[in-house]
């Protein structure tokens, strides 16, 4: 059983978004916590347009959302929000399946312009799935988020450190 979720909501598979997921588990394998890997694209693109609610990727989701004790969800900012490919899987998931379940929000953008995609496009869905432990939200401009010559992901000093401490806020709050 995962303890955390990391659940990708970019479309894209040579993501940012995604690439700071990968990231956050790597500092999570320090933590004693297990993590597990889900995103948007592990879901046949028609299960998501035709609400194919008895798929069985979805299944296989759910169950990894329900087994979860605490869920990173990371997804891009396109047009002020994030993709809609994600709020289709998230519209297929139970009603409920965030109740009890640590939440921590990370948008990329390219810009500040949306900066507050997270606290008005996410935590609002967030919240009527159940969720009410969700903790501060973090924001990365694309800018910030740099790869070395063999693909390492690097962040400015000031994003790793709010990662850092928005990782061990979730794993304290998972541990309580």
């Amino acid at each position: 059983m995962p303890d955390i979720l990391l659940l990708s909501g970019s479309p894209s598979a040579s993501s940012r978004s995604e690439a700071v997921l990968h990231h956050a588990a790597g500092i999570l394998a320090n933590s004693g916590l297990t993590t597990q890997f889900v995103s948007v694209r592990d879901l046949p693109p028609e299960d998501l347009v035709l609400a194919k609610f008895d798929s069985p990727q979805l299944k296989q989701i759910q169950e990894k959302v329900a087994q979860a004790a605490g869920i990173i969800l990371s997804a891009p900012v396109y047009k002020a929000s994030y993709p809609g490919v994600f709020k289709a899987l998230l519209d297929l998931l139970d009603q409920d399946a965030l109740t009890g379940k640590v939440i921590l929000p990370i948008a990329t953008a390219g810009t500040l312009a949306h900066l507050l995609s997270i606290d008005f496009a996410m935590k609002p869905v967030l919240a009527v799935m159940g969720a009410t432990h969700i903790l501060k939200g973090i924001y990365i401009l694309s800018s910030q988020i740099q790869f070395d010559a063999a693909g390492t992901l690097q962040l400015e000093p000031d994003i790793e450190e709010r990662l850092q401490t928005g990782i061990q806020a979730l794993v304290q709050a998972v541990n309580r």
